[in-house]
């Protein structure tokens, strides 16, 4: 059992896919543990990985969980059994085993307190996800969603036991001091890992009938196509989009910027822009990064009605459009782009959903995992 002094550092183990991995919990999972662990604190991270993929040399990361590795799951364990408190991020497909079970018998393994964080609640999940999540919450001493919807599906589907469940928001960087470098035209943007799913050929029609405004938007379109979507399908989805906008004779209006940026590089990229695009085929996604980021770097959204975007856009920092509706997007980006009413639409958000002030709350959480654990120590004795 853990049996660390209360005045001491709190260190943090986690487990979770990492940069260099180009994926959303990766990056997730690396702004998280900085915030928890700056320069000079205990902590360390388990790297999952999957086969062919690069090495780090970031020293935070203490061991390497290979997704081959069918009794990876005991090493896993064992390390973080060294930090004070396991911090584990879950996604399908992350993990090996059906549904990705093996983090259960991690988390039965170990013997210090643990926190999930769920990045994904299905509100139709097949019977095997379905058991392996409410596997997954009862093995763990606290399950964390990032929004409301997050805990209402849990509630309305799952075997769970909601005293569990705490609601601590998706984290977003400071991007308020960027410059906003603003452009003769103005600026459409969506960003993130591009493939199927993401719905951007809908926001490219919406921009072939914004050609009667006064000044013409040009879209960025920025990020890498998705590692996974890249090894089955190369290109695919991208040189599609580029093939549209040829058709739309829009090509001159749409930038495609296939580069990784830093957070400085993105925080630029993001204050440039007039209006940030969201357009996903998704019904399910109940936590998007991306959303966060633009709502707390002050720039307006358009949305399509996933469940995180209604949660956070509705009465607020943006506008709601139906999914595959590139009429009702082009008119949502209009009426930003010519309507004074449109102003309220931005702006500079409070300091709760920025990184500094979300890990002070998975702190207070775990130091109530702590606070307990010592008391059944104490009560054991």
């Amino acid at each position: 059992m853990n049996r660390k002094a209360p005045s001491m550092p709190t260190s943090y183990g986690f487990v979770s896919t990492h940069p260099p991995t180009a994926c959303g919990l990766a990056t997730f999972n690396s702004a998280l543990s900085t915030a928890l662990c700056p320069d000079g604190m205990p902590g360390g991270i388990v790297r999952v990985t999957a086969a062919g993929e690069p090495d780090t040399a970031d020293p935070k990361v203490v061991h390497t969980w290979s997704t081959d590795d069918a009794d990876g799951w005991q090493l896993a364990a064992k390390t973080l059994d060294h930090f004070d408190v396991a911090v584990v991020q879950h996604e399908y497909g992350i993990y090996p085993g059906a549904d990705g079970h093996d983090v259960v018998p991690m988390l039965q393994q170990l013997t210090v307190p643990s926190m999930v964080v769920l990045h994904t609640v299905l509100a139709t999940p097949t019977a095997r996800q379905k058991t392996v999540l409410e596997q997954i919450a009862r093995a763990a001493d606290a399950v964390v969603v990032m929004t409301a919807t997050a805990r209402d599906r849990l509630a309305a589907g799952y075997d769970v036991d909601l005293g569990k469940v705490t609601v601590i928001p998706h984290g977003a960087h400071d991007h308020t001091a960027a410059p906003a470098d603003k452009g003769p035209r103005p600026h459409l943007l969506t960003w993130g890992l591009l493939g199927p799913g993401k719905g951007i050929e809908w926001a490219v029609r919406a921009l072939a009938r914004l050609r009667n405004l006064p000044q013409r938007p040009v879209y960025t379109i920025a990020g890498k196509t998705h590692p996974r979507v890249l090894e089955q399908h190369g290109e695919q989805y991208r040189d599609g989009l580029v093939e549209l906008t040829r058709v739309l004779g829009i090509a001159e209006s749409v930038r495609f910027d296939p580069v990784y940026r830093d957070d400085a590089s993105l925080g630029r990229l993001i204050r440039s822009a007039d209006v940030v695009l969201l357009p996903y085929d998704s019904r399910e996604q109940v936590t998007s990064g991306v959303l966060i980021e633009a709502v707390a770097a002050g720039v307006p959204v358009v949305a399509t009605r996933f469940p995180h975007a209604v949660e956070l856009l509705t009465d607020g920092p943006g506008l709601l459009v139906p999914h595959g509706d590139a009429s009702a997007m082009a008119d949502a980006i209009r009426t930003i782009l010519t309507s004074p009413d449109a102003a309220r639409l931005g702006g500079a958000p409070g300091t709760a959903m920025l990184w500094p002030a979300v890990a002070d709350r998975y702190a207070a959480l775990a130091q109530r995992l702590l606070t307990s654990d010592r008391a059944l120590i104490a009560a054991a004795a």
